[in-house]
């Protein structure tokens, strides 16, 4: 997925307009303002379900594999093993971005939100395997629709493993509202209410997959 692919699907979700009836984009269905995603994997285009859709597409094959519904977990990973050495590693020049397994490219890939839009970093393979390798809950990360989020600006430094249109909303929020050379005030503040808003409706997670605790 390229990253004005990336940048287009960040501004579709942040281009929604309250009186604006949106429709299933299989079916053609009216649909609420929240609802469940399906992701075209040949064409990385994210779609728009409702739930008979989204039921539909629950099943590993649906489709003929060509789609992929969007999950819904939202993980708050404790004890994530990212150190700042193994952060420099992966080369990546803010201090927030997003990892996914992509089809399509047969591999982990980075991004980094920003004013522009989503920006590809060219991962190291090395320092990501090592991430991994520490981190064992990365394993049950599914291909495409799931990303490891990473914030580690202004002195954060969290991880969470969410669906893919969440990354696709931080991008947008970063995108429409940054001003200036350093973002400004209210970006800072919407980035913060984001976070907030996440870890909210996350589930507590260590490294070890096995150790989970609900919230």
């Amino acid at each position: 997925m390229t990253g004005s692919r990336l940048q287009e699907l960040a501004q579709r979700s942040r281009a929604v307009e309250p009186e604006t009836q949106e429709h299933c984009e299989l079916c053609g269905e009216r649909i609420p303002a929240v609802h469940r995603h399906v992701l075209h994997l040949a064409s990385g285009d994210l779609r728009c379900a409702c739930r008979p859709c989204s039921l539909l597409f629950d099943r590993p094959g649906a489709g003929g594999g060509q789609y992929r519904l969007v999950p819904e977990r939202r993980l708050r990973l404790t004890g994530f093993e990212l150190s700042d050495p193994l952060w420099e590693e992966l080369r990546i020049p803010v201090d927030m971005a997003f990892f996914f397994h992509s089809t399509p490219a047969e591999r982990v890939v980075a991004f980094y939100p920003g004013p522009m839009g989503a920006t590809e970093s060219l991962l190291e393979l090395g320092a990501w395997e090592a991430i991994e390798g520490a981190n064992p809950v990365l394993a049950g990360m599914e291909p495409d629709v799931e990303a490891l989020l990473v914030n580690r600006a202004r002195g954060a430094n969290d991880c969470w493993l969410v669906p893919i249109d969440d990354c696709y909303g931080l991008v947008g929020l970063i995108r429409t509202r940054w001003r200036g050379l350093t973002g400004g005030k209210d970006v800072w503040e919407e980035i913060g209410r984001f976070f907030a808003a996440l870890d909210r409706r996350a589930r507590r997670m260590t490294k070890d997959p096995e150790e989970a605790t609900t919230r």
